[in-house]
């Protein structure tokens, strides 16, 4: 359970309405992606937005009302959520109680053969097949175009079909951009008539970058879009002149488009403005860390080594066991615990036998106590090829654990500036152990790294957080909506 932490007092943000807009939140999938979206909108909250409700969440994923509950459960049971209530999903509401879809659908849909002329109500051409949606009295609600095997899927201006009451075809909307901005059109409305003069600023903080692109046409004047940056933008071998990942190539097209921009560090702002230039907008808003007091009593386990990531091919945690091999020949009790799930879960089992290290490393699974984990670990442990931020990496800091980690983009470097922690070159595993190796058997080392590891996490603590997202929030809002034509 996470307390609601000390309102910031210089983190106020401007009047207005707030939305935080992310394509799924769902518990246990997504990473650090979801942690870190709940984890702003609580900080949010803590600041006094709305209140102290916080902001709606909204998400755009097509799961049931039933999924989407208990979601909604488990977040608020986890403290991940304070006000369940306030999120909020896109086919949650598109159908209407007496069948068919919601009036705010039927009103966004345009008829069929309709002469328009702007870009929602251009005349969209039917997709090859549909997955619908119905209602809860089994009739078709919206039916979504199937874009098979295409990762621009989002982008396409296919028809989305939306239904009456009697099942027939009453409209279309060109492609699921549309269809997200009519929704949006919708909550704003509803957040605009509790304003006493119905008229009422409102920000988005897009967490999606494929949702960001498709807000680029919203025409609301008074809206402003300020998208928060998750991860790196670079392919192999991720230096900053390396490819860009083609996911991105379009979002860098659109950026200036934005009323602000949220990088999570400093450093991969600057890799982005020395190459494509700074948008106007771009700040460093890092992710707030929120970590629970750690008990006074807890005790670090000499020799315990800890990781707390996906078990993906991207974190890299066979450098971590091989690197363990020299280890443990120097270091006869050290152990590695690696906490997390993921698809390479079998072949790092079978690295683990064919090392002979089953004694001395161990696959744990997901953890429901990271902070315990941390708060009893000798050492921290981060080999990954890239981060966004490295939120694990500040949990880790935040509870005074020392972190050996290999200095990859983006993340380990800003956060270890203050100390805290020892930088090993990329991809060298065995500096790796022989790192791992000082410091396992240097106490007096732990100890000063553990000294300095508080005022590090304190850089990216909610209150600093909070403070980045205001003053973002009140830049845009004092600029004209970057989407409109000048």
């Amino acid at each position: 359970m996470i307390p609601p932490q000390d309102p910031a007092p210089y983190a106020t943000f401007p009047d207005a309405a707030y939305l935080v807009l992310s394509s799924r939140l769902v518990p246990d999938l997504d990473g650090g992606f979801t942690l870190a979206t709940l984890a702003r909108a609580r900080q949010m909250a803590d600041a006094g937005v709305a209140g102290g409700a916080g902001p709606l969440l909204l998400t755009v994923d097509p799961g049931s009302p039933i999924d989407h509950a208990r979601h909604r459960a488990i977040f608020a049971e986890r403290g991940l959520v304070r006000h369940p209530e306030r999120m909020r999903n896109l086919f949650d509401e598109a159908g209407d109680p007496d069948g068919g879809a919601a009036a705010w659908l039927r009103e966004a849909a345009v008829a069929r053969g309709a002469d328009a002329d702007d870009a929602d109500a251009a005349a969209p051409v039917d997709a090859p097949d549909y997955r619908t949606i119905t209602g809860a009295d089994g009739a078709p609600v919206i039916g979504l175009p199937v874009i098979a095997g295409d990762p621009d899927w989002h982008t396409s201006t296919a028809a989305v079909r939306v239904h009456g009451r009697n099942g027939s075809l009453i409209g279309t909307l060109a492609g699921f951009g549309a269809l997200y901005r009519a929704w949006l059109d919708h909550v704003v409305a509803g957040e605009r008539a509790t304003a006493p003069s119905g008229q009422r600023p409102v920000v988005v903080v897009c967490e999606s970058r494929q949702l960001g692109e498709l807000l680029v046409p919203w025409t609301d004047p008074a809206a402003r879009v300020v998208h928060a940056i998750h991860t790196i933008h670079l392919e192999p071998p991720y230096t900053p002149d390396a490819p860009i990942n083609a996911l991105w190539s379009r979002w860098f097209a659109v950026a200036d488009r934005f009323d602000a921009i949220l990088w999570p560090t400093a450093a991969q702002r600057a890799d982005v403005a020395r190459r494509f230039g700074d948008a106007p907008g771009s700040v460093v808003a890092p992710h707030g860390v929120e970590v629970p007091a750690v008990s006074s009593s807890a005790q670090r386990s000499a020799g315990r080594v800890v990781m707390l990531n996906r078990l993906a091919p991207g974190k890299r945690v066979d450098h971590a066991i091989r690197a363990f091999a020299e280890v443990r020949a120097a270091v006869p009790h050290a152990t590695l615990d690696v906490y997390g799930e993921g698809a390479e879960h079998a072949a790092l089992e079978d690295l683990i036998d064919d090392l002979g290290l089953t004694e001395a490393v161990r696959l744990r699974g997901r953890t429901a106590d990271p902070v315990g984990i941390l708060a009893e670990a000798a050492v921290f442990l981060s080999t990954s090829a890239y981060e966004g931020q490295g939120l694990a990496l500040a949990e880790a800091l935040a509870t005074g654990c020392p972190v050996v980690s290999y200095d990859a983009p983006y993340g380990p470097r800003e956060l270890l500036a203050r100390g805290g922690g020892v930088l090993v070159r990329d991809r060298d595993e065995h500096a790796l152990a022989e790192t791992l190796i000082r410091v396992l058997q240097d106490a007096a080392l732990r100890d000063r790294l553990s000294a300095e590891a508080l005022p590090s996490a304190r850089a990216v603590d909610p209150a600093h957080a909070a403070a980045a997202l205001a003053a973002a929030c009140a830049l845009a809002l004092a600029n004209p909506a970057r989407r409109l034509p000048g």
